[in-house]
Parts: C-alpha cells; structure tokens; sequence
C-alpha cells in the first residue's frame, strides 16, 4: 500500500518526512487553504526530494496556466485536482506531462457513476470527505460507501486518516484502494507534521505491508 502525506510547507519539516520514506508528498498550491505553502517553500527544496518521493501538487479551480509553471518550477509528478474541474479540463493537464489525480468528496448519497467520465482522462481518483472545504477537513466518512466503487481506477483515499483511526485504516480493504493520504491528523499545526507521530504511523503501516 502505497502512504502520502500532504499539506508540507516549512522546509525543515518537508526534509523530516522525506526522510522517512513515504511514497507521495503532497504541496497545496490554494491560497484559501490554511496550508497554502505561498513562498514558504523554494523550488529547490521541492526538487531536490529524493527522485522515488512522488511530488503532487494540490490545485483547486485553477489554470491551466498556473498548474504548468508550477509543475515546471517545482518539479511536479502529479496535479491533484480538488475543485470542479471538468474531464475535458483533466485531460488538458495531462497533456502537459502531468499526471492527474482527481479528487471527489464522498458523503451519503455520493453517485459513484459520475466519476465514470473522468476515469480515461487521470490516472487515480481520490476518495475525500465531503465538508466546508474542498478538502482537508479533518474528518473521516464511511468508507463503506466506496464498496459502491467499482473501479477502473486505483484511489487514494483521503479525510480524516491518523493515529487514532489507524486499525480501522488497517483494516479496510478495497480491490481498488492503492494508497492512503495522510494531512491534518498528523500536524501540531496547519502544515507542520509531527515528524514522531509520522514516524511511528509509517512503521505500522510498512510492518503491515511487510
């Protein structure tokens, strides 16, 4: 199972839990995000993250425009897209070089058909909780909700994930499910993640793997 972690934006935390191996980082590019990383973060100390440490970026709304310079300045492998952004508009992204995870926020009654369209045009979807935010909330949703899901793509699934629901996160299992994306639960502050906490939840997660 693969393990993000997202919301970085202090450079000296972003060079802790690199190094502890997770497969994906994440940077939220929002300005309306309490973890925008604005000019926190230089290029460098993006680009310079080991080449296996999947960059994502985090876009919501946004430019075409916008979304390619800072592919290009921070190096980015993927564009996560939390808004409303339209097939056609996923594809646009992906004609730049860009990966593309669409995100969807999951509550009750959420029609898993309207993701049907999005599927040729992204790589992976990622299963969010639906809340005042287009993501970030904090909080988990019933993850029964996605044994609706019947693929053809591999998610990420999002919301509310940490330490204190980790067994059940264990626990779950999806055909479809390819890795879990960890943010808020793991911080002491917007963007500032406790490097023990994260170090202790990679382990569990690594040993179950094993």
């Amino acid at each position: 199972m693969k393990i993000k972690v997202c919301g970085m934006r202090q450079a000296g935390n972003l060079a802790a839990i690199a190094g502890l191996d997770p497969d994906f980082l994440g940077f939220i590019f929002s300005p309306k995000s309490a973890r925008y990383m604005g000019e926190m973060l230089e290029p460098c100390h993006v680009k310079s993250l080991p080449a296996h440490i999947g960059r994502i970026g985090v876009f919501v709304d946004d430019t075409l425009a916008s979304i390619q310079a800072a592919s290009i300045s921070f190096g980015l492998d993927y564009a996560q897209l939390h808004g409303h952004e339209t097939p056609a508009f996923c594809q646009q992204v992906r004609a730049t070089g860009l990966g593309v995870i669409k995100a969807f926020a999951v509550g009750p009654g959420f029609d898993f058909s309207s993701v049907a369209a999005y599927a040729p045009v992204c790589d992976y979807f990622l299963f969010d909780t639906k809340g005042e935010l287009p993501g970030g909330n904090g909080q988990a949703f019933d993850w029964q909700l996605l044994h609706a899901y019947q693929g053809p793509l591999p998610f990420f699934l999002g919301g509310g994930l940490g330490p204190a629901n980790l067994s059940e996160v264990l626990a779950f299992r999806h055909p479809y499910l390819y890795a879990f994306d960890f943010n808020s639960q793991l911080e002491t502050a917007p963007g500032l993640k406790d490097v023990a906490r994260t170090r202790d939840l990679l382990t569990r997660l690594h040993e179950q793997a094993a």
